[in-house]
């Protein structure tokens, strides 16, 4: 039986899922009616970022399953790369 992680990368093939990665930084703040989250994890130099309604707990030194997808941010004049995560989890 497939899980609902599973199915999502069957039908999305841009998705990717990392399981168990700790978590060194996170940051969030409140942009309108969002509350921003950035994420950075060991061993990647690339900000993961997400937004939900309400703050979350802090991830800082947890360990996490995420799945997300590349892309790019323009910021400054400068085009950047982040993750834009669709799902995540403390392991």
């Amino acid at each position: 039986m497939k899980t609902p992680v599973d199915k999502m990368l069957d039908q999305h093939q841009q998705l990717v899922h990392s399981e168990n990665v700790s978590v060194l930084s996170h940051v969030q703040r409140e942009k309108d009616d969002w509350v921003l989250h950035t994420v950075m994890i060991e061993n990647c130099d690339t900000a993961f970022k997400f937004k939900r309604r309400k703050k979350y707990k802090c991830l800082k030194g947890a360990r996490v399953n995420m799945t997300y997808y590349s892309a790019t941010e323009g910021i400054a004049g400068f085009e950047i790369d982040v993750f834009k995560v669709v799902r995540i989890k403390r392991s």
